[in-house]
């Protein structure tokens, strides 16, 4: 009976099925000795043959490779079943999502070990912790995560695997900061509750987070116990595995349990079972013994060395044993041997692209990189990914993601090294910094932000760049490709690549506005600052001055802010750039205003408006004069500020996400609040709207202060303390205090027109306290007013001592003003 042989018509499942039954007819085996022999578990299998699970497609290779049949003509029909066409809902209730699973797959020729797992499980259940040691390649990850696979349905709210590369050639281990961010993203902890800064602070809400929780975390190749000290677990059921090539001594608490290589007998047993050797007398490994004892010498006994070879075995019906050994003898090591051996079955382009994936700054990458490290078209690229995927030297834990093991990771850059010049690895690298300096450049386009910058020039255009239909999927890149984008910026201050360190980060200003809060940026605009003054050209060293300060005005550093556009302001005449004068003078508009400034802003909002008129760009040109109607605004002049709203929002654009709208629609808002409120509360939640579909969560603090602002206007008390709140809650997630000036005195002000005098005062007295430290003059003075209003009827003297040290700041702010 064949295996191609039609069945009764029945589904894809059931029809795949009963092709696995005839497999079992053919074998005259039972389901246990089945299992046995093509290492499947039991269970598992009985469910595959009775139809009620779809099996893994190695699953299907094993049982047909039990009975010398080729698994190919199985292939569709197994297609088929794995990816059906989704069924009707069958009631209206939103599905629950799968709970996340990031573990490898668990290899189907786990051999040997058994006293090991014992030991593993065993640290689980006393310490909910475990600790896998042992030298490179021995088999700790593929331990690791066989238990973690075996421990799943005991924990089923999340399986979660984290690479910290403590030992990846070529980029330091992963700080355990982005270590605890991607673990709190893997249990979508919503960003508003991850804190800004701080590892202590990321930690705690790491085990706040596992404490309600049941999880299994697979920690690989730790560098060291500090490294993996803050991603413990504390309280609660969830358990975690690390692995490491080192012996964590420091973690006490943490039970080690230490791999050797495998035995003779388990190695002979995993090359036999990787290799598909069918055992006996006829296979291959029988009839030259010596040859086999010979590749498991070479091998080191160390599994990963032994799957490598047994793979090319595998994948070579001609070959000998004898052929095997020879090709091995050839290599340096028994890793470059296994290595270099699946190499060499490779034709030059594909060899090529192995060797240059080693250069890679990131952890795991794209077709799209490849492609321009390669220099070749993109369905090349992905071409020789797959070829590289058969050949076991590229792994794909997503669909449309790709990484390199440790070691081969090392024998590819070791390999560039010895077979590539050094100016061709040079060129390669440079294509790759190139690529993502113009991808970001892309997915910032993407993304609605205050003004269009400068389009990307450092290096050259990659030939084909990720198309980015909305900013929901440029930022979703931005998300995935956030390692690799900082990895690209330290390889560019590495080698010198000046022009993309200054860049680089003015393309993730939009992102780090959603995601990463203030703290990094300014980190990364000092950096740029610095190749800007290596580089002399004004133009870049007028934009690094003007980044570097907008992220310290974000940061609350005023003074640096202020010395960091006055030094852009002098880079800027000489460039003659009016877009750069233009977004510079934006800047220090809303600077001035902090600074207690009156007329000066209005006017740094026109000249801004005037100079994006001059350089061609409407949307820079609308931005400032809705800047222009909110300085207008804050003077008191309500009705010229709403004209001149309203004229921005009725300047044609085709972005739902208009940024200028924005700020037109919260001060056109709170203008016409006391005249127009129906009108005022519709601009305030299309505005509060707009913010939350960007994810802006600064802006939708921003909306949400006004929208209480405009309802106190209204008399409407209640919902302006609701909103206030609601916008302080927010600020409190985002751990950035300095924020809360722009709306502390605000909301004092709601809290005393709705009889809570003792709230107004405190939230006065914190405005006072703050605004000295951030240099906010304007603010300082209206806490000292709002103090006074408040202290006018139980402590007159206080009041008045306040209300002249406000008169006072605005005085010595602009005398001719006040």
């Amino acid at each position: 009976m064949d295996v191609e042989e039609g069945t009764a018509k029945a589904g894809p499942q059931d029809e795949l099925a009963a092709r696995l039954r005839l497999l079992q007819e053919l074998s005259g085996l039972g389901v246990r000795a089945i299992a046995r022999d093509t290492g499947l578990s039991s269970s598992s299998l009985s469910r595959y043959l009775n139809g009620q699970t779809v099996p893994p497609w190695p699953a299907v290779v094993a049982l047909c490779r039990l009975v010398k049949r080729d698994p190919r003509p199985l292939r569709p029909l197994w297609e088929r079943t794995s990816n059906p066409l989704p069924a009707p809902p069958k009631s209206s209730r939103q599905v629950r999502p799968l709970p996340r699973n990031d573990l490898p797959r668990d290899v189907p020729d786990f051999t040997g070990r058994e006293e090991r797992l014992v030991a593993v499980f065993a640290a689980i259940d006393s310490h909910r912790a475990v600790s896998v040691d042992g030298m490179a390649g021995v088999g700790k990850t593929c331990l690791a995560v066989h238990a973690a696979h075996r421990l799943a349905a005991d924990f089923p709210d999340a399986q979660l695997y984290v690479d910290l590369h403590g030992f990846t050639e070529g980029r330091p281990p992963l700080d355990p900061d982005s270590a605890l961010r991607m673990l709190l993203g893997a249990l979508e902890v919503p960003s508003e509750k991850v804190p800004q800064e701080g590892v202590e602070q990321l930690a705690a809400c790491w085990r706040s987070e596992l404490a309600r929780r049941r999880v299994v975390v697979v920690l690989d190749n730790a560098a060291d116990a500090d490294q993996v000290r803050p991603l413990l677990p504390g309280a609660g059921p969830s358990v975690v595995l690390i692995t490491s090539r080192n012996r964590l001594l420091g973690l006490d608490e943490v039970p080690p349990v230490s791999l050797d290589v495998l035995s003779p007998q388990e190695s002979a047993e995993l090359l036999a079972r990787a290799s598909g050797d069918p055992g006996g007398t006829d296979g291959r490994l029988a009839r030259d013994p010596e040859s086999a004892a010979e590749v498991l010498r070479l091998c080191g006994h160390l599994p990963l060395a032994l799957r490598l070879a047994a793979a090319r075995l595998r994948h070579r019906p001609g070959w000998t044993v004898g052929i095997l050994v020879e090709r091995m003898a050839e290599g340096a090591s028994e890793f470059d041997t296994a290595f270099a051996m699946s190499v060499r079955q490779l034709n030059r382009s594909q060899a090529r692209l192995f060797r240059m994936l080693g250069l890679l700054p990131g952890a795991s990458f794209d077709e799209y990189v490849v492609a321009a490290l390669a220099d070749v078209p993109l369905r090349s690229a992905q071409a020789m990914l797959e070829d590289l995927l058969d050949a076991h030297l590229v792994q794909q834990p997503t669909a449309d993601r790709y990484r390199l093991h440790d070691l081969v990771h090392q024998h590819a850059r070791r390999a560039a090294a010895e077979q590539d010049s050094a100016a061709e690895r040079e060129r390669a690298l440079g294509r790759v910094l190139d690529y993502y300096v113009h991808a970001a450049a892309a997915a910032d386009a993407a993304m609605p932000f205050l003004s269009p910058g400068r389009p990307a020039s450092a290096g050259l255009p990659p030939a084909e760049l990720p198309r980015f239909t909305d900013k929901n999927a440029a930022f979703a890149w931005l998300v995935a490709e956030y390692g690799n984008l900082m990895a690209a910026f330290e390889t560019a201050a590495a080698v010198g690549a000046d022009v993309h360190v200054c860049e680089l980060p003015r393309f993730l200003r939009a992102y780090f506005a959603r995601r990463c809060g203030t703290t990094h940026l300014n980190f990364l605009f000092e950096r740029s600052l610095a190749a800007a003054e290596r580089l002399g050209d004004p133009l870049q060293l007028a934009e690094a001055h003007s980044d570097l300060g907008f992220a310290r005005y974000n940061a609350g550093r005023m003074a640096e802010a202020a010395a960091a556009y006055e030094a852009a302001g002098v880079q800027a005449s000489r460039t003659g750039d009016t877009r750069a004068e233009a977004e510079l003078a934006v800047r220090r508009g809303y600077l001035s205003w902090d600074a207690g400034h009156v007329e000066e802003p209005l006017e740094l909002f026109r000249l801004a408006g005037k100079l994006y008129e001059k350089a061609g760009c409407p949307a820079g040109a609308a931005h400032a004069a809705a800047s222009e109607a909110w300085a207008m605004l804050q003077l008191g002049h309500r009705e010229e500020a709403a004209q001149r709203a309203r004229e921005v929002l009725g300047i044609p654009h085709t972005e739902p996400a208009w940024p200028p709208a924005l700020t037109a629609r919260i001060t056109l808002g709170v203008a016409i609040a006391h005249e127009e409120p129906d009108e005022a509360a519709e601009h305030l939640h299309q505005a509060l709207a707009l913010a939350r579909d960007d994810g802006h969560l600064h802006n939708q603090a921003w909306c949400l202060n006004c929208l209480g602002v405009a309802l106190r206007q209204m008399g409407r008390y209640e919902e302006a303390l609701a909103s206030h709140r609601e916008a302080f809650a927010l600020l409190d997630e985002l751990f950035e205090e300095h924020w809360k000036i722009h709306f502390l005195n605000g909301f004092g002000e709601t809290c005393r027109l709705a009889g809570l005098p003792e709230e107004a005062l405190r939230l006065h007295r914190q405005a006072l306290e703050l605004a000295p430290r951030l240099g906010n003059r304007y603010e300082e003075a209206l806490a000292h007013e709002g103090i006074a209003i408040v202290l006018e009827e139980t402590d007159p003297a206080k009041a008045a001592e306040h209300r002249a040290a406000g008169q006072a700041v605005l005085q010595e702010l602009d005398p001719g003003a006040y």
